[in-house]
């Protein structure tokens, strides 16, 4: 297991980094959200958070997600935030190898056997075979190389195509050159949202000789091709055994007890197959090891888990006490699994 910790100049590194970058005017809205849903004062707010993230490596936008204003420093003190999610991908994400996620087409050819659907690569001269696979699957999935948060990814009908050559056409000029099939999910999924293929977030981190599961959290979209916000898709933290934790939030103050369209009660969601998944994800960890810290996009299907993507730079996903009423994160198991 790694002990060396986080260094000292990737820390500096980034802080002068996000000095350089700071957006006064940013840190002044959030400090206002904070505000109006925790009575406190936007001075007062705003050199808590400055200081948050000058001594504590806490991002602005993990301020106000985690409900730190209501937290005292111990509490605090438990949450992972991006900073520090930062720095643990520059440090155990080896660079050299970081392609094979950054580059959707290079992560389906090397994690194949985990992704449980059918892919094509759109190139020149292959508008036949682009027909041929979208006229069986009848709706597909299209997503640009590189891309994150959603965007690059969109969804398109046979029956709506009326010149395949000028569709294949187009999907070369947008950069959509991966096509692939449509994931069917569990229908204990599908009976919180059937529109999107909802995903399973699992952070995890490969020592090396074991894969250990730091988070889980549960994304629901509304009905979009992605379950990203950006979307208006939400999520819920899961516990050990894959029940929901809470009701579902976002970062934009949206907190949903019940799903808006299909009315499931989230906290009651329990995600089918969790010990398959967790074990799922051991393996798929051993492909690319060099790449210890990901965040692994799960998709739990009829019959078992189907990989969609990893994230060497993993993100954050944590407790909102103000839902939750749990007013501690995960870093303690952070810490024990990576040392630092």
């Amino acid at each position: 297991m790694p002990a060396n910790g986080l260094g000292v100049m990737p820390r500096l590194r980034y802080l002068a980094d996000r000095a350089r970058r700071i957006d006064v005017g940013s840190v002044f809205t959030r400090a206002r959200e904070v505000r109006d849903q925790h009575g406190k004062a936007v001075p007062a707010v705003v050199v808590d958070m400055l200081w948050s993230a000058g001594f504590k490596n806490v991002g602005f936008q993990d301020y106000v997600d985690f409900d730190f204003a209501m937290l005292n420093a111990a509490e605090r003190a438990t949450y992972m935030t991006h900073p520090v999610s930062n720095q643990l991908s520059q440090q155990y994400d080896a660079e050299p190898y970081r392609h094979f996620f950054h580059d959707k087409l290079e992560f389906n050819r090397a994690f194949g056997e985990f992704l449980q659907r059918e892919w094509m690569h759109v190139q020149e001269g292959n508008a036949a075979e682009l027909e041929e696979f979208t006229r069986r699957h009848g709706t597909i999935i299209a997503k640009t190389r590189r891309g994150q948060a959603g965007s690059g990814v969109k969804r398109y009908h046979a029956a709506d195509v009326a010149d395949w050559a000028e569709f294949h056409r187009g999907l070369l000029q947008r950069g959509e050159e991966l096509i692939e099939q449509v994931l069917v999910q569990h229908d204990d999924l599908a009976a919180v949202c059937p529109g999107t293929v909802n995903t399973t977030r699992v952070t995890a981190f490969f020592d090396g000789q074991k894969t250990h599961i730091l988070a889980v959290a549960q994304k629901f979209g509304r009905g979009e091709v992605s379950d990203q916000m950006s979307f208006g898709g939400f999520y819920t933290m899961l516990d050990e055994t894959g029940h929901a934790r809470s009701a579902g939030y976002d970062s934009h103050g949206h907190v949903h007890v019940d799903h808006p369209d299909s009315g499931f009660r989230i906290e009651e969601f329990q995600l089918p197959l969790y010990d398959e998944m967790v074990a799922f994800i051991d393996r798929a960890a051993r492909v690319v090891p060099q790449i210890q810290y990901v965040g692994w996009d799960v998709v739990i299907g009829p019959d078992g888990p189907a990989l969609v993507e990893g994230n060497w730079g993993a993100g954050v996903y944590e407790n909102k006490p103000s839902v939750s009423g749990i007013r501690t994160g995960h870093k303690p198991r952070y810490r024990a699994a990576i040392g630092f």
